[in-house]
């Protein structure tokens, strides 16, 4: 973790000496300034993107290849958060520290989007149904999972949550922001779809992967997901935890295991040496790293990209 005091102090000042000249709307030519939206992780960044096109500019606090779990925003980050007119944040405790200033963000008018608020969230990390060993690292609340993004519909809900509060705070403009949601949403309906289709020809319904980021995708298309380590992808599995994986790899015949791109892949790595198995990518979409940025990646693309890894993994139809 970093150290928050510091920090934070340093910001409150720096928030301070700046609140006066503070802004509501990203710096354009006059009668054609933007709202400034400030989102966290990345999904929150492109569903933001798509739905205000070019009536906002959006700001991803995260950076390029930031894991978000253990990630505290910097002085400079919350002078950028301080000149929002729109806030975005995942919520079910994968941001703890945006707790921390809410009151202060209210304070400044600043509008707030919790974008799971009212999703049916699971939590803990059922598998097999029920919750993971005990000692398992938590994520949110009360072990809260905080992916939400990965099931397509509930995607949707995020985007319709974006979407009124853009309108709320740029109302001249309701009518864009409702048609280009509704654009976006209609992708996320296909991109359901395909899932549906592909998952009816899965001949597993499990599988392996390091970090327990897909639960809402696996409750989705009635699949199982078998992690390794917890919600939080640095938590570490103790020998009784990895000893239960790879007796269940063999047992089921596992012939590739799940890695992610932005953090180490050598838990993966060891237990597919262990077990005779190949490594996949399966992407958490919490970041995405510089080389996905510079090949113009996003969060559709990435999805298809798991989808056709589940294909090769669970043995569907290509």
């Amino acid at each position: 973790m970093k150290p928050k005091g510091p920090f934070l102090l340093l910001a409150g000042l720096l928030l301070l000496i700046l609140s006066a000249c503070s802004t509501t709307a990203a710096s354009g030519p006059p009668g054609e300034e933007k709202i400034a939206v400030v989102t966290t992780v990345y999904p929150l960044y492109d569903f933001a993107r798509q739905v205000g096109g070019d009536k906002v500019e959006v700001t991803r606090l995260l950076p390029a290849g930031a894991e978000p779990h253990d990630w505290e925003p910097t002085p400079k980050d919350m002078v950028t958060l301080t000149r929002a007119k729109v806030f975005i944040y995942n919520g079910a405790g994968l941001e703890p520290w945006v707790q921390r200033q809410l009151g202060m963000l209210a304070g400044k008018g600043i509008k707030v989007v919790e974008a799971s608020r009212g999703l049916d969230l699971i939590s803990g990390t059922p598998e097999h149904g029920h919750e993971h060993h005990k000692g398992e690292e938590k994520a949110g609340p009360a072990g809260v999972d905080p992916h939400v993004w990965l099931d397509p519909v509930l995607a949707q809900e995020m985007v319709r949550h974006i979407r009124d509060a853009f309108i709320a705070v740029d109302p001249d403009n309701a009518s864009y922001y409702k048609s280009r949601a509704e654009e976006y949403m209609a992708k996320l309906q296909a991109l359901d779809r395909e899932y549906r289709e592909a998952a009816q020809s899965f001949k597993s319904r499990e599988f392996v992967t390091s970090h327990a980021a897909f639960g809402y995708l696996a409750r989705r298309y009635g699949l199982q997901q078998v992690s390794v380590m917890g919600l939080s992808p640095e938590s570490e599995p103790d020998p009784a935890r990895m000893r239960e994986i790879v007796a269940f790899c063999r047992e089921h015949g596992v012939k590739y295991i799940f890695f992610e791109t932005l953090v180490s892949s050598k838990i993966s790595e060891t237990l597919a040496q262990e077990v005779g198995a190949q490594t996949l990518v399966l992407n958490p979409i919490e970041g995405l790293t510089p080389e996905e940025e510079s090949r113009g990646e996003n969060y559709l693309s990435i999805m298809r990209q798991n989808l056709a890894n589940l294909k090769i993994a669970l043995g569907g139809k290509s």
